[in-house]
């Protein structure tokens, strides 16, 4: 227990950017896994941009698949972490146990999905005979193959409640490495391998998702002394998931509106052109690196704040708000500044030009303008997760992702309809709707902190394990 109960001992802002360095890191690599496939299928010999809007279609079902396995993980993380706080060890190991459980079930799920209704899923978006075959060829391996990401989210959380985030980065290192190496080799058949094209580019990515999860799985095993590991914890408990759910349902759901949010506008964009769902889809793993670091704090505030709050702290509870606020901030404005200065040498990593190079340049420029808001929207989720805010943290993703996104996005592409040289008009949606989220966000919290927080004393960490420990 030493290593978890220094999360109430080691000064807050310290420990917020233990916590969050490798957490950064790790989603910064979970977006690259998608970028690196994009900048291989747009470079080859044949059919390199019919790929890679190939790769925009399969996007949203893989945003769902990592949004059901985080989204599950982030309920066993701060169910795991809260009880730890507590000092109950035994309901932390049925949290992890039921975890895994619910790990199989996910999967078995998108397994047959693969299997039976992929294909289905990638027509309804294009009607191209040629990105259809190629989308529904990458899409079905990372169905059926989803083993990897789907425990590795689970693991990985698991890890980072028992305050062992660097080893889930590390797991993720070593994924992302093998996946980078093997892109180049199965896309374009070098060496040994024979040329599989977007297939490729699939079975890279899906052996490099089950190393990662090899690796989280044997750090936990060994290194996560806090929680014990038996197959009695992995016998399903309605009562237990029900309080992982009670968490990770809403932040399920917000996860998944990812994929619905990304679903939907290639449809309202494809009545524009092929051209501006390309280009929306690749801006959009573009935008991923940036936005991943504030996923990736947002993961360092949920255990850190949730642990302490189990610990009843109030002090290192405000701290640890303040500090991941603070961080969040400071990486969005450097993230800003980066893709405006580098937007051009970033859309020729994928070979484009024409409209759709410029398409996705106006997207940069106009889009990178809400990451200041974005990134505060994305740390009040993990603020209101932490303090058993479930339904606030998916009241903001509602807001961000489809009730202030789709009504200004459908206007817009109508007017683009019309008149082509509004198109860019259309990226001005995704501003308009992080300003409004936040300033909702920013309403919920105050109302969540009076409920939740207020009346916690002013006790520091130290103190309250030591109260903890006389109880």
């Amino acid at each position: 227990m030493e290593k978890s109960e220094a999360m109430g001992k080691i000064p807050i802002g310290r420990l917020m950017l233990s916590m969050s360095v490798p957490m950064v890191i790790s989603m910064i690599l979970q977006a690259v896994y998608n970028i690196v496939d994009s900048v291989f299928v747009s470079n080859m010999a044949e059919n390199g941009e019919a790929a890679l809007n190939a790769l925009t279609l399969a996007f949203p079902l893989q945003m769902l698949m990592v949004a059901v396995g985080i989204g599950t993980g982030v309920g066993v993380n701060a169910l795991t972490a809260k009880n730890l706080g507590k000092g109950d060890r035994e309901m932390a190991s049925r949290a992890s146990g039921n975890g895994i459980f619910l790990g199989g079930v996910i999967y078995l799920v998108f397994l047959l999905f693969g299997l039976f209704g992929s294909e289905s899923y990638i027509y309804s978006q294009t009607s191209n005979p040629l990105i259809g075959s190629m989308a529904s060829d990458y899409l079905k391996i990372c169905c059926i193959c989803s083993f990897g990401i789907v425990f590795f989210s689970i693991f990985e959380k698991l890890l980072q409640a028992g305050g062992l985030s660097v080893y889930s980065t590390i797991a993720q290192v070593l994924g992302a490495v093998v996946n980078i190496v093997l892109d180049p080799m199965l896309i374009y058949g070098l060496g040994i391998f024979p040329e599989m094209g977007v297939r490729g580019a699939a079975a890279a990515t899906v052996i490099g998702q089950a190393v990662s999860f090899a690796a989280a799985l044997i750090f936990h095993l060994k290194l996560n002394s806090g929680i014990t590991n038996r197959l009695e914890y992995i016998k399903p408990s309605a009562a237990v998931i029900k309080e992982i759910y009670s968490i990770g349902l809403p932040a399920v759901v917000a996860q998944a509106l990812m994929y619905a949010m990304t679903y939907g506008l290639n449809v309202v964009f494809g009545r524009i052109g092929e051209n501006m769902v390309t280009a929306y889809g690749l801006y959009y793993k573009i935008q991923q690196v940036i936005l991943f670091i504030a996923f990736g704090i947002r993961d360092a505030i949920t255990p850190v704040v949730s642990f302490n709050y189990g610990m009843g702290s109030r002090k290192r509870i405000d701290g640890g708000i303040k500090w991941g606020m603070i961080f969040t901030e400071i990486m969005m404005t450097a993230g800003l500044i980066l893709i405006e200065i580098f937007a051009v040498p970033i859309s020729q990593l994928f070979g484009l030009s024409g409209e759709t190079q410029t398409l996705c340049l106006s997207a940069m420029r106009i889009i990178s303008a809400s990451f200041i808001f974005s990134g505060a929207n994305i740390a009040f989720q993990g603020i209101f997760q932490a303090l058993d805010g479930g339904m606030e943290s998916l009241t903001i993703s509602l807001c961000r992702q489809l009730i202030f996104i789709f009504p200004p996005a459908v206007i817009f592409a109508g007017m683009a309809m019309k008149n082509s040289e509004l198109c860019s008009l259309v990226w001005c949606s995704f501003p308009i709707a992080e300003i409004l989220s936040a300033g909702i966000a920013c309403i919920l919290f105050r109302r969540l902190y009076r409920k939740r927080v207020a009346g916690i004393g002013e006790k520091s960490g130290s103190a309250a394990i030591k109260e903890r420990a006389a109880e």
